[in-house]
């Protein structure tokens, strides 16, 4: 059955974050967050997973990433709009210091791919998550990453599934990233044995960590702590391979997170300036292509 249409609006992002008290560098990249709609002219997905309680357009974004001291960032396609990347292309043509990362079937012929490419789109994301329907066959998206090679872009996963696709993905010829640091279980402690998954496959040398969703692998309110050990981690052992995304505008998320709070956040997980710089700046521009 498909989800209603969203009828009062009930956002999922704060109206008015607070500013952060982190100063962060120059070039700073939000490399995951959403938008939505407006429906009416972006309508959703028929088949989608879920539909967004209110809309998230790109000037609330844009707004957002302002007053956060963000200068560039990458739009992920969202899943309540499926296949369709008309609302992130259109973000993409309003901002050139943008990029994305688009959502298509591993089937989707290579002319349409340069054809997204030309729009701003740098890769294709993969779901392996229950809650977002099935996915394609990961046999499928490794034919589909021979192609992405001959474009320069890569593929990004979302999954808590690590251990099960590890074999497949160490075999991607394009760059591999992982989402919301592989959606762990915060509780369960740095010891476990999904994230020590995930952190042998980021031994992998085209293996890419994406530390968001602190909000979301956390078991505890804002702000989270119990998310930090985690992701310090990953700064500490894979800090040139690893970027940072607030995941706005928060859907499916049962506390409204302030996003004031998420980039104060990054002090905790980098607390080194040049840390900061490779997880905000350097890294981000050798994956997405931003010029220097």
């Amino acid at each position: 059955m498909v989800p209603p249409i969203m009828t009062e609006p009930s956002p999922s992002f704060k109206a008015k974050p607070r500013t952060p008290r982190l100063k962060l560098p120059r070039g700073a990249c939000d490399t995951h967050f959403h938008v939505f709609g407006p429906h009416k002219r972006f309508p959703f997905a028929p088949d989608r997973s879920y539909t967004p309680t209110c809309d998230a357009p790109k000037e609330t974004l844009f707004a957002m990433h302002k007053q956060m001291g963000i200068e560039r960032g990458v739009v992920v396609q969202s899943a309540a709009h499926g296949f369709d990347n008309s609302a992130a292309a259109d973000l993409l043509a309003a901002n050139k210091n943008y990029r994305g990362v688009a959502l298509a079937p591993a089937s989707t012929a290579t002319v349409e791919l340069k054809q997204l490419d030309k729009l701003g789109f740098r890769g294709v994301r993969f779901h392996y998550m229950e809650h977002l329907g099935k996915g394609d066959r990961i046999e499928d998206v490794l034919a589909m990453a021979t192609r992405l090679a001959a474009i320069g872009w890569h593929l990004q996963i979302h999954t808590s599934r690590i251990a099960e696709l590890t074999p497949a993905l160490k075999r991607s010829p394009v760059p591999v990233v992982i989402d919301h640091m592989g959606r762990i279980d915060a509780s369960k402690g740095i010891d476990h044995p999904d994230f020590r998954a995930l952190l042998s496959l980021l031994s992998e040398k085209h293996v890419w960590v994406k530390l968001s969703g602190s909000e979301r692998i956390s078991r505890q309110r804002a702000p989270w702590t119990d998310a930090v050990p985690f992701a310090r981690k990953l700064v500490a052992e894979f800090g040139q391979r690893a970027v940072w995304g607030s995941d706005w505008p928060h859907p499916n998320l049962k506390e409204v997170p302030d996003d004031g709070d998420l980039v104060d956040l990054i002090a905790e997980i980098a607390p080194d300036e040049a840390q900061r710089k490779a997880l905000l700046v350097d890294n981000p521009q050798r994956l997405y292509g931003f010029p220097a």
